[in-house]
């Protein structure tokens, strides 16, 4: 399963797999796939530090990369680019805050415990945190830079080239995709409407071949509900060079979810148990359909702020949330491919069955040619 990128990065099959969790970064690099390890939640560069050590010790040498998220520096009218977190959480409307408290109570969620910090903060999506991310990340041989939230600065591409580190950014159509190549980005991941996280309203099948003619000659990875080795001889049959991965990795047996009533919820839910939504922050997000999303896209409520004030709204609440397992509200990012995913498996396992469907769907149309 190799492709001219895929050969560039020496990597034996092109299969990106973005996760949170370094272990399931490892064990993706190690079967012969590429690892990306998400970022977001690395508030602290020691923390960071830490577990790209770890990555890079069992990673058997193989390649890997890391994800970061840069947004638009602009998160008010003037364009100011030196907030502080206190300074945006000062631009939350008192009646937001009311809806999230009324909608905690509603459920009796319990509060955190005196002095104890939200785990879940959205600091991580601010510039000047990816920025401290990349400060670790380039003391580290990563292979791949991707940006979850379109192209890095132009001073961050550069950095990054310094190091002889490919760029890869995400779109949602062919303009962005060309606005991607115009940066000087080396990758696009052309994400697909069915994608978890945050994703635009063009499905793979017509977004990829859209995107791969828009950046000629550079390479695009096809995403969004990509979990079957029949969907990645798709993805390579309309131009793709790989295909980036991330919500199949979620139920494998080393990913580390904070609440064994999610892993059963994604485990239980089909492919229409997902909704985009901006309860989580503020931007379109594919993730489970819960109360909390409902209450969130009901018209007689507040409605979503604009990212990143969502983020910094919902964070102890979210916290609150995933702390006591409280089951109606409990939620996360997964794409609609989360109808396949019934079965915890190590990442060899789901690998393995990947390479084989993919053999299947050659197979398969190797006789329709008559070869």
């Amino acid at each position: 399963m190799q492709t001219e990128l895929s050969k560039k990065l020496g990597v034996e099959h092109a299969i990106f797999g973005f996760t949170p969790f370094p272990a399931v970064a490892a064990a993706i690099s190690r079967a012969g796939g590429f690892g990306v390890l998400g970022a977001v939640r690395y508030t602290a560069p020691d923390d960071l530090k830490r577990d790209l050590d770890w990555v890079h010790e069992h990673t058997d040498g193989k390649p890997y990369g890391l994800d970061v998220v840069m947004p638009a520096k602009k998160v008010d009218a003037k364009g100011d680019q030196t907030l502080t977190e206190a300074d945006v959480e000062a631009m939350i409307p008192a009646e937001h805050r009311e809806f999230v408290q009324a909608t905690l109570a509603k459920h009796g969620v319990p509060e955190l415990a005196e002095g104890e910090a939200s785990g879940w903060r959205i600091t991580g999506w601010m510039e000047q945190v990816a920025r401290s991310q990349l400060d670790v990340a380039f003391d580290y041989p990563i292979k791949l830079l991707a940006n979850a939230l379109g192209s890095p600065p132009a001073d961050v591409i550069e950095r990054a080239h310094v190091h002889d580190v490919l760029v890869a950014a995400l779109a949602g159509s062919a303009r962005h995709a060309r606005k991607h190549a115009d940066a000087g980005i080396d990758i696009v991941v052309a994400q697909g409407y069915e994608a978890g996280g945050h994703t635009g309203e063009i499905a793979s099948m017509v977004l990829t071949p859209d995107a791969v003619e828009a950046v000629a000659p550079l390479p695009v990875l096809a995403a969004g509900g990509i979990g079957s080795g029949e969907q990645i001889a798709a993805a390579l049959a309309l131009g793709a060079q790989g295909v980036w991965t991330g919500s199949i990795w979620l139920t494998t047996t080393e990913a580390e979810l904070h609440s064994r009533k999610l892993t059963e919820k994604l485990l239980a839910a089909t492919s229409s148990d997902t909704v985009r939504s901006r309860a989580l922050t503020g931007k379109p997000a594919r993730q489970l359909r819960t109360e909390w999303t409902d209450a969130w896209d009901d018209p007689a409520g507040p409605g979503p702020l604009p990212m990143p004030l969502q983020g910094l709204l919902v964070a102890e609440a979210v916290s609150r949330i995933q702390k006591y397992e409280v089951e109606a509200l409990l939620g996360t990012p997964v794409g609609q491919i989360v109808g396949r995913m019934n079965a915890e498996r190590s990442v060899r396992v789901v690998f393995d069955e990947l390479t084989r469907g993919f053999e299947r769907a050659i197979d398969r149309v190797n006789r329709i040619a008559g070869r």
